[in-house]
């Protein structure tokens, strides 16, 4: 079994249960770039100590400050949108759907990498995409109550593309410089984006509100800092179209303990859909 294996599924586990925080924020009505922001500050301080701690060398400074611009930028309105979606639609639709992202990714990996997924590996690839499909056909009557179901599917077509644009650089950025550095400059440029954000994007809180935002962005920020550099890892040496389709897997931890906490209903699709998603990451391996 190959080391990148290993780290995507530690990936997919760290990154998931980061993920169903999402919910908890939105459950709690928190405001979206105030938890943002702060577990990207989380990210950028504890990726600013391992940088320096570890002395990793930066190699290319010109095209790390230019992917940790991109990076920064796509990954905060990926979040920021998230978030907002969830006030309109059920995790159980929102975070399937917004891996549809993985259709780009892969047609990107093949044109420009020259990836060529193995048999089982293609067979992973449909599974995957098949439970993206299972559980889009619920979206047209899912709304939650007071959500907006033409909102809600805008904010994860903007999730849908700069999700793309965040796994595509993350490559790059793994194999040509210093992943703690990428990290750093990556979070703390996201961290200045989502501040800004929120004075574009006000929202209404109270001090239980913001204690509570501060708290989930600190632990979110801490689930993703090792989630993400799994996922680093891993890209550095194994293929990008595999590797994004097991890490975006992540939103079937999300399903399940938004299902354990919240009582969202597993409905037998949802309930197939995970199963054909630990069995897509199962066969990638093979």
């Amino acid at each position: 079994m190959p080391e990148w294996y290993l780290f995507s599924v530690a990936a997919l586990v760290l990154l998931g249960t980061q993920r169903f925080l999402y919910k908890v924020a939105a459950e709690r009505d928190c405001s979206a770039t105030l938890t943002t922001a702060v577990f990207m500050a989380t990210v950028t301080l504890l990726s600013g100590l391992a940088f320096f701690i570890t002395a990793e060398p930066t190699g290319n400074l010109h095209a790390l400050a230019l992917l940790a611009l991109i990076n920064s930028l796509a990954f905060t309105l990926a979040t920021v949108a998230n978030l907002q979606a969830l006030k309109h639609l059920p995790a159980a639709i929102t975070f399937p759907l917004t891996r549809l992202s993985l259709l780009v990714v892969i047609v990107f990996s093949m044109i420009y990498f020259g990836e060529r997924p193995g048999l089982f590996q293609w067979l992973g690839i449909a599974l995957g995409f098949a439970v993206v499909a299972l559980l889009a056909r619920e979206a047209g009557s899912a709304t939650r109550p007071h959500g907006k179901t033409a909102t809600g599917m805008l904010l994860i077509a903007v999730c849908v593309l700069c999700g793309a644009a965040a796994a595509i650089t993350s490559k790059f950025a793994a194999v040509s410089t210093s992943k703690a550095g990428f990290m750093a400059l990556s979070y703390f440029l996201a961290t200045l984006f989502a501040l800004g954000m929120g004075k574009k994007w006000p929202s209404v809180t109270t001090a239980a509100r913001t204690k509570d935002a501060v708290k989930i962005g600190v632990l979110m920020g801490l689930l993703n800092f090792f989630g993400f550099y799994a996922f680093l890892i891993a890209l550095e040496s194994g293929p990008l179209s595999i590797i994004a389709l097991i890490t975006g897997m992540h939103f079937v931890i999300a399903i399940a303990l938004s299902a354990l906490i919240y009582r969202e209903q597993l409905t037998p699709p949802r309930l197939l859909a995970i199963a054909l998603t630990l069995l897509a990451v199962f066969f990638i391996q093979l």
